[in-house]
């Protein structure tokens, strides 16, 4: 598989009244063509605002790009001006965000909204796009499409929402589905119902997806590869059943420990981070997870490690072993 986008020393800040947020500190990573990259960490760590920055959907000011570079298809993503994105937006790459009612626009119908790209992007005239849009709506579950096509939001319950989102989102077959915790505020079994239909159109488009969320359980079931963010840092990168088999960065250790599993005995105790993430008003002068971290030691406080390979396929950012507990 060839390499789709390759995001390169991303930065980006924010000004505000109390300072300047570091809310991206030089991330890097790759995503190869039908892909699906898990993007985890808590709320806060800079999962959307680094997806938010390749598309373009900083709001600059008060957002910043201090550097870095988007590279699709031998095109840097940062450098094109708004029409070029807009062209690229929803055709190439499309975006499903976090919370669809306000998302979707409460006073357009149903329709409207989906086949604004159609319409834009394809050209289709106005009974085509019609046609589309009620065999989208169908496609991602959502029963006597033409019919809702003349709906408006307010009408639709939270989980018909995230799919008319996907339907959206799917509508001109784009290359990149980036997924903002789609199933944030949906019960469990819409979220499940969710997270199958984004794999099951992912393999009939062909798409490579990423997923980003904080929620490790549902990792398991959709990615190929994850990258666990802090502060605004990438700390761990792995294949998806190494780093659930063998975590080696202290934060994605903890985050395990956390997780509910079905394997572990009954009387087993979840744990908990202790602390809470960094101020990102200031910039970390070592490791940002140190305060937090069962394995510190006094380098850490001092230096923050680059995000370094320790195996194909695995990077981590720690000055230590978590399996020995001894320096690197």
């Amino acid at each position: 598989m060839g390499t789709l986008l390759e995001v390169t020393d991303l930065r980006t800040r924010f000004s505000t009244p109390e300072g300047v947020v570091h809310a991206v500190n030089g991330i890097s990573y790759t995503l190869a063509e039908g892909e699906t990259l898990a993007v985890v960490g808590e709320s806060g760590c800079g999962k959307s605002v680094s997806m938010l920055s390749v598309l373009g959907l900083i709001p600059i000011p008060p957002g910043q790009i201090a550097s870095g570079s988007a590279r699709y298809r031998g095109m840097d993503l940062l450098k094109l001006s708004e029409p070029e994105l807009e062209t690229i937006r929803g055709r190439e790459i499309s975006m499903i965000f976090q919370e669809p009612m306000t998302s979707l626009n409460p006073v357009l119908t149903i329709g409207r909204q989906i086949t604004e790209s159609l319409r834009t992007h394809l050209g289709m005239d106005h009974g085509t796009a019609n046609r589309r849009a009620a065999e989208l709506l169908e496609s991602v579950g959502i029963p006597d499409g033409g019919q809702r096509l003349r709906d408006y939001p307010h009408q639709f319950s939270g989980g018909m929402r995230q799919r008319v989102m996907i339907a959206i989102a799917l509508a001109c077959a784009p290359s990149i589905l980036i997924a903002d915790e789609p199933t944030t505020a949906l019960d469990v079994t819409i979220q499940a119902q969710i997270v199958e239909l984004v794999i099951q159109m992912r393999q009939q488009i062909g798409m490579a997806v990423i997923w980003i969320t904080h929620d490790l359980g549902v990792v398991a079931g959709i990615a190929d590869r994850v990258i666990v963010m802090y502060a605004g840092f990438i700390v761990e990168e792995a294949d998806v059943e190494s780093l659930y088999a063998d975590p080696r960065h202290p934060y994605t250790v903890a985050l395990l420990a956390a997780l509910p599993r079905a394997d572990r005995r009954r009387d087993h105790r979840l744990k908990s981070i202790p602390g809470a993430p960094p101020n990102l008003l200031v910039k970390p002068q070592g490791c940002p997870f140190a305060r937090r971290c069962d394995f510190v030691i006094e380098r850490c406080w001092s230096d923050n490690p680059a995000l370094a390979p320790i195996a194909p396929g695995r990077k981590i950012a720690c000055w230590i072993d978590v399996k020995t507990g001894a320096p690197r």
